[in-house]
């Protein structure tokens, strides 16, 4: 795993804004009313209206009072956020209470505020809710009010059937809870490393980028170097008669003709649009390699030459991390060799990267490439090594698939072991001349 996997993107937990929980709360208000009303006016149900109205009017202060003195687009702390949503629970318990309790359709509207905290608070929190819908549950089973009914048939439901409702309230709290709650924690998962993605593609492109300047000046200043060259050579074989002098040109000529090879140097590096940018395939594989060959395991070139002209296309950044990125890996899990395999034809342009190591688990071979799935050796761990976040393998894929490659996992066959990445490009999308764009 590189430098860049080893720092920590993933974002702070999303908080709940203020006015969201206002608006379910002012929202939950005008219902409660709306049914008090229905069954009280429309049925003509003997209703407790007082305690329940009372109830209502609380909450509805609650929300005024709340909207007035704090900033609605104000992100809560979670602490404050699970206690504006156990109010809800234990408001919805106290009309439950007078209105017949589980027997009452509206109880499973326990589950809405525990399934909030589930997408937006941490687990802890989300723990703390639930039991209280739980609690609040449980007590309505025993004490509540009669539900409200015609009074010359009145509903009399059997207590297996009130336990039954419990049960049901109580399994839907913990099963969509969770399931909520691993929805929006794969959710975040991937935000944070697609701005992860973002972020080292934007340092690489920042790079390339200097990496033309440095080029083009090298480019346009190698001119006016010639020339101060020539002319100083000249002077000096006309002032040979002058020691002083024609040392001090010597020297003159000597510095120019130094300031010539750095740029010489300079003009290998890419600059985007110069003359130089092109990249052959070669060069890509080998500029790859060369930051890992003084380790001690043993990297083997092998390119396949065919009766097509090799591939060329823009000293992509993208390409060059996420090939980089995959051989890295390689290099880290390998017990004595790696080998990089290239060929091409008329269609497509195929780079295989193979190790000795202990290959892919099978448990993850099939989940390899996303965010924050990782599993280091046991010994880097031990030694205090970096383990990483497992971002490095999502952003390489990530990279290489805006390209418009096609990367896979595998293993060896036994008896062979290792692991196997292939990643092959169409031709034309291998060889286009527009650097990649960065992410949105």
């Amino acid at each position: 795993m590189s430098d860049n996997s080893a720092t920590d993107f993933r974002l702070p937990r999303r908080q709940v804004r203020l006015d969201t929980i206002l608006r379910l709360r002012w929202l939950a208000a005008l219902g409660q009313l709306a049914a008090i009303f229905i069954v009280q006016q429309g049925l003509e149900f003997d209703v407790e209206v007082v305690p329940c109205l009372a109830i209502v009017g609380f909450s509805a202060l609650l929300n005024l009072f709340l909207q007035l003195w704090f900033n609605p687009m104000e992100r809560l702390e979670p602490s404050f956020a699970a206690a504006l949503l156990a109010l809800n629970i234990i408001e919805l318990a106290g009309l439950l209470f007078f209105t017949g309790g589980l027997q009452n359709p509206f109880s499973f509207l326990f589950l809405a505020p525990v399934l909030i905290s589930a997408t937006a608070l941490p687990i802890r929190l989300t723990i703390a809710l639930g039991m209280v819908a739980v609690a609040c549950a449980s007590v309505l089973v025993f004490l509540y009010f009669p539900l409200p009914w015609d009074g010359d048939d009145p509903l009399v439901l059997p207590p297996i059937y009130l336990f039954g409702v419990w049960l049901s309230i109580v399994v839907a709290i913990g099963v969509t809870s969770l399931y909520a709650s691993q929805v929006a924690e794969e959710a975040r998962k991937l935000s944070d490393a697609l701005a992860a993605t973002e972020l080292v593609l934007a340092r690489e492109q920042h790079l390339t980028q200097l990496d033309g300047l440095a080029a083009a000046a090298a480019h346009e200043l190698g001119t006016p170097l010639s020339t101060i060259f020539l002319i100083s050579r000249e002077l000096e074989q006309g002032v040979k008669d002058q020691p002083q002098l024609a040392a001090d040109i010597r020297t003159l000529r000597e510095q120019s003709q130094r300031c010539r090879h750095i740029l010489a140097k300079l003009t290998q590096l890419s600059s985007s649009g110069a003359p130089f940018d092109s990249m052959p395939l070669s060069a890509l594989i080998e500029e790859t390699v060369a930051p890992h060959r003084d380790f001690d395991v043993t990297i083997k070139v092998r390119i396949a030459v065919s009766g097509t002209p090799e591939p060329a296309g823009t000293r992509n950044p993208a390409i060059i991390y996420g090939v980089g990125n995959i051989l890295e890996n390689a290099v880290d899990f390998a017990r004595n060799s790696v080998e990089v395999n290239a060929w091409w034809n008329a269609e497509t342009v195929e780079i295989i990267i193979s190790d000795d190591g202990p290959g892919i688990a099978p448990d993850l071979l099939k989940r390899i490439g996303e965010p924050y799935l990782s599993r280091r050796r046991e010994t880097e761990e031990a030694q205090g090594g970096r383990s990483g976040l497992g971002l490095g393998v999502f952003i390489a894929r990530t990279l290489l698939e805006r390209t418009g490659a096609r990367v896979s996992f595998a293993n060896r066959v036994f008896p062979d072991h290792g692991a196997v990445v292939q990643i092959v490009w169409p031709r034309s999308r291998f060889e286009v001349k527009e650097p990649a764009t960065e992410l949105t």
